[in-house]
This record gives structure tokens, sequence and C-alpha cells, in this order.
């Protein structure tokens, strides 16, 4: 696909729907176009926190493990921002991401995707709103299985 298509499909994007058309051509032409297969890992829990993706097109599995063997804790699809908080963080990746068929990411660098948050206030606040909107959901799902838990009878003793 050409930048110029990835640029316009980026606009759709709220994350990025504020930038003018030359910064998204920026982003895109500056972008690594990276392409996995049903299976394929993107990356691993615990590894470094280099770059950001931009899912184009498919779905990726959510993984709490290195091999992401067993359910995915969530799928993302396309539009999806990943590894944005590692990158901010300068922290490790903190699941395993694995391409659920086949999928198309743009890859940004974080010092790249870094630059891009200095230089654009507007993205950095729609970065910050995702942000919170995942400790947002984590958070409901962690409540809501700790009210499971407290409600599951418990094992009587023979």
């Amino acid at each position: 696909m050409s930048f110029i298509a990835d640029a316009e499909q980026l606009r759709k994007i709220p994350l990025f729907a504020q930038l003018d058309a030359g910064k998204l051509k920026r982003l895109a032409f500056s972008s690594e176009d990276s392409s996995f297969d049903a299976g394929d890992i993107i990356f691993t829990m615990n590894s470094g926190s280099d770059s950001v993706y931009i899912i184009m097109s498919g779905e990726v599995g959510v993984f709490v493990n290195e091999d992401a063997s067993g359910d995915p804790l969530a799928v993302l699809s396309t539009s999806d921002v990943i590894g944005e908080m590692g990158v901010i963080g300068n922290q490790p990746r903190v699941a395993t991401l694995r391409a659920e068929g086949e999928v198309r990411c743009l890859r940004i660098l974080a010092d790249d995707f870094m630059d891009l948050l200095r230089d654009n206030p507007e993205v950095s606040l729609s970065v910050l709103r995702q942000m919170v909107d995942r400790l947002t959901r984590t958070t409901q799902a962690l409540e809501a299985l700790k009210r499971e838990h407290a409600a599951a009878p418990s094992p009587q003793a023979s």
C-alpha cells in the first residue's frame, strides 16, 4: 500500500485525526510497513518497547504470557494503536501480541512517536485519553473478577 493511502487511513483514526495532511504523510512515510501471518508474534511480553504499532488491517490477540498460549485477554483490530504505553513509560512490554490471521501494521519507532507527541499536543491528549480508557476498563474488569470470586461458593472440606 502507498504511504498516501496509509496517510488517508491514519486520518480516520481518532488519535491522528487532527493532524494536517502533511504531518500524516510524513508519519506514514517514516513508518515501517510490517506484515504478519496467523500465529506470528508481533512482540513479546517483557521485551523492550522500541516502537508503536498501528493496526492497518487484521486482528491481534493480547496475551499476558510470553508464549501467547491459551485464550487472548483481548483482541485488537484495525485502527487500534498498540505499544504506546511501553514507549511513553520507557518500560518493557506488558503483553505478548500475536497475529490472529493476516495482519498489516505500521511500525513507528519510539523516538519518532515521542517526537510526534511533543510536537502535537492534540495527539498527546488523545493518547492520554486512550490510556485512561484502558485503565478504567481494566479496573472495572478486575473489580468484576473480585466480586465474582467473592460470590463463588467455597469448596467444603470432606
